[in-house]
């Protein structure tokens, strides 16, 4: 597979930062387009006492009520600051463990998409992991106890005990994020081969500087990633349920016991409200933010790499 019209096999240190501002665009825009459906999610998942007996549309509805119309964003400024460095060590991250892991495994094929995928956001969340756990906070209150990002990270530290609450939830986000990245990359990756080898005529455009001289036409690009993205989120979402309910377990004395382990939290949530209703609660909203943000995302970082002079064809075999 192509990745770059210099080549990406040197990892060169301007392949590596186009693909890194890119993929920091990328998510900043995926993030912005579902960013109310971010916070009533987290409010669901939480089970918010203000909002606990709301659906999607109703919560969104009541929020405007109950707060404000630029409350539906509330947290949005912590999860800009997250996303950039995030999306963008991800993506990045993926070029470069996807060229090592190819020269390892020549025929690896979707194993090694998948594989750079799930490194690659392991490495995103270790970095940005504090950053989202103050934006869920910042996203959950509805009374104001914190103030902004920075004095969020201080109570949090102060109160809680140290830097480690910042990582409270970090495990069951890593084995949410190994799925979730693998079969994203895998599956956006395999859509767009498949559409490349078998439908170029309607799904693709000519590119000269491009492998196989082809790109991805935008609605394919949107296709692809809002396919991946719902495969994705179905087997990942138990665990992201869990992280938020450990992020936000000391926000009130009655939901502590939520904050002592990863086990502990899934067994909890399962015995209190049972798969459906616990542990894929919210995944309605999950699906409606997931699908347009994975589309948006994988769509902005190839139309960000075209800018930038970045390949993004494939190397296709015929015959």
């Amino acid at each position: 597979m192509g990745d770059s019209n210099t080549p990406m096999t040197s990892l060169s240190f301007s392949v590596i930062a186009r693909s890194f501002l890119a993929g920091g665009v990328a998510g900043m825009c995926a993030k912005s387009t579902v960013a109310p459906l971010d916070r009533i999610k987290i409010l669901l998942q939480a089970h918010n006492t203000h909002y606990r007996n709301h659906g999607v549309i109703s919560g969104l509805a009541a929020i405007v009520r109950k707060e404000s119309g630029w409350a539906l964003y509330k947290g949005n400024g912590a999860q800009m600051v997250r996303v950039f460095p995030y999306a963008a060590t991800q993506f990045a991250s993926f070029e470069v463990y996807k060229k090592h892991l190819n020269r390892l495994f020549p025929s690896g094929g979707r194993l090694v998409s998948g594989l750079s995928g799930s490194l690659a956001g392991v490495t995103a969340v270790f970095l940005t992991y504090p950053l989202d756990t103050v934006r869920a906070r910042l996203a959950f209150q509805v009374e104001k106890k914190y103030l902004g990002i920075f004095h969020a990270f201080a109570t949090i530290v102060k109160e809680e005990g140290g830097v480690r609450a910042l990582y409270r939830g970090f495990t069951p986000t890593v084995c949410g994020m190994i799925p979730y990245a693998g079969l994203s990359f895998s599956c956006f990756e395999q859509i767009k081969y498949l559409c490349m080898v078998y439908l170029p005529s309607i799904t693709c455009k000519p590119c000269d500087h491009n492998t196989g001289g082809l790109m991805l036409a935008v609605p394919a690009k949107l296709l692809a990633g809002g396919v991946a993205g719902s495969v994705a989120q179905s087997f990942s979402y138990p665990f992201d349920v869990t992280r938020r309910r450990m992020q936000l377990a000391y926000m009130s004395k009655e939901t502590q016991h939520y904050g002592t382990s990863m086990w502990l939290t899934l067994k909890l949530i399962y015995q209190t409200d049972g798969i459906v209703r616990g542990l894929y609660r919210g995944m309605s909203i999950n699906y409606l933010r997931a699908v347009p943000m994975v589309a948006v995302s994988f769509s902005v970082y190839e139309l960000s790499k075209q800018v930038l002079g970045l390949d993004t064809g494939l190397a296709i075999k015929t015959g």
